[in-house]
């Protein structure tokens, strides 16, 4: 809302009612020698229209426009008004879990509704009330496919995390952080093939079943090379070794085409929703996706909202299950996690109400269809796909001097993706490239007559 001042009738009220005579007399208690004793050297302040004029100016010094072709873990797509609209409605409007549910149901509906939302996406039995963001989702149910593997498994040898090379660096990067002070795990990463999926055959095998020591295999789906990996070959290797396969999902819209990775055999499948219904905001926030087996429910992070029935028989909702540390023994606990990202969650929730199966279906479809066109119209500009693996909204390309035509893009206002070189060196002829539904014909073609240009 609009800031509005006490009047000078206002503050007198206020210091009647505590008993003092001046607003100095607050600061009676702090000595001479560390008070100011002078006004703040800052300009006088600005009226509303003076206000918006110099914030106006300041911003007309940014570059008018960017044509951005970069996904990499944050997607642009089109957020429809309506979900600013319905999530900014009071009985929403939090972005805290409640603690006092019984006088929360607006909250905690939106919640259960998320819940469903995510279990039907993921291909899950259940899901939770959401996580930070994609990363710490992967990571937390890389310790709970370790806290199950240690309840399956006698053998006290070290466990083995493996993860693909192919999930996102950022990813991985925060699992080996969530893994760092555990020294009777360690953390194996995979490579890729000519495909741009998984490599299984890099690991040293050690045995079948509960003798294997591999606590489970993190994947991309798809993975940060835009490729869909082949869940149900990897969630039949992973299973014979008695470990789980968790798959990360970046990018929500994947799911309205590609088969929801439970039904492939995923055993937990976690995500980023950012995708759908919020803005990509320079990288956040976002809101985690977390999907799993019942019988998993108690393995699980963070908490269930449950529908129950009240005394007279109404529909109502509930906290079900809350295994973080704050509610439960600390020893008892899954995970130290303080919340869920509700107001992000019910954007996510809202958006993909609006969309319904088809049009979800339908906007995974369009993604698709204009990435292979960029790809058809960059060929004739010298760039090539790396991998020959199946893609959703972005890919790999590959060229002559990519990094020094990506750097003339730039200064053009054209960002030509990701380059890739920082995290694989093996790549350092490529970079990623997204194409969403927010890019139109134009903006490819301009890209690739860009690109053409920048290696005259």
């Amino acid at each position: 809302m609009d800031y509005t001042p006490h009047t000078e009738a206002d503050v007198q009220a206020m210091l009647a009612e505590i008993g003092i005579a001046r607003t100095a007399d607050l600061f009676a208690h702090l000595p001479e020698d560390v008070r100011l004793g002078r006004a703040l050297d800052i300009a006088p302040g600005l009226s509303e229209p003076d206000l918006r004029a110099r914030v106006g100016a300041l911003a007309s010094r940014n570059r008018a426009e960017i044509l951005s072709f970069v996904g990499a873990g944050a997607y642009a797509h089109y957020v429809p008004s309506a979900v600013d609209a319905l999530a900014s409605r009071s009985e929403f409007a939090t972005a805290y879990t409640p603690y006092q549910p019984e006088v929360s149901q607006g909250t905690l509906q939106a919640i259960f509704e998320f819940q469903t939302i995510t279990s039907i996406l993921l291909g899950t039995e259940l899901a939770n009330a959401s996580m930070y963001d994609g990363a710490s989702a992967a990571a937390e149910a890389v310790l709970m496919a370790l806290r199950l593997k240690s309840g399956r498994s006698r053998d006290a040898r070290p466990a083995r995390v493996l993860v693909a090379r192919s999930v996102h660096p950022s990813v991985r990067e925060t699992i080996a952080t969530y893994l760092r002070s555990m020294d009777d795990v360690a953390l194996v990463e995979l490579g890729f093939d000519g495909a741009g999926r998984v490599r299984l055959d890099d690991v040293s095998d050690d045995g079948e079943g509960t003798q294997s020591d591999v606590a489970c295999v993190v994947v991309g789906y798809p993975n940060f090379f835009g490729v869909v990996e082949q869940l149900p070959e990897i969630a039949a290797w992973a299973h014979a070794r008695g470990a789980l396969l968790v798959t990360v999902t970046l990018e929500p819209v994947a799911l309205g085409l590609l088969t929801a990775p439970g039904a492939l055999g995923a055993d937990i499948c976690v995500g980023e929703g950012q995708g759908l219904g919020l803005a990509p905001a320079f990288g956040g926030p976002g809101v985690g996706l977390f999907g799993t087996r019942e019988s998993f429910l108690r393995a699980m992070p963070g908490r269930v909202v449950g529908e129950t029935v009240d005394a007279d028989g109404r529909r109502g909702f509930c906290l079900t299950l809350s295994t973080r540390e704050q509610h439960i023994r600390r020893e008892k606990a899954t995970s130290n996690i303080c919340t869920n990202h509700s107001l992000c969650a019910l954007a996510f929730t809202v958006c993909v109400s609006l969309l319904g199966p088809g049009g979800l279906r339908d906007l995974a479809r369009l993604n698709a269809r204009k990435l292979r066109y960029a790809v058809q119209q960059l060929a004739s500009s010298g760039l090539a796909e790396r991998f020959t693996g199946p893609t959703f909204n972005e890919c790999v390309l590959r060229g002559s001097d990519v990094g020094g035509r990506w750097d003339k893009l730039v200064r053009r206002g054209i960002v030509a993706g990701v380059p890739l070189g920082r995290w694989y060196p093996e790549l350092e002829d490529s970079l990623l490239l997204c194409v969403t539904d927010v890019h139109r014909r134009g903006d490819v073609e301009r890209l690739a007559s860009e690109w053409r240009a920048a290696g005259a």
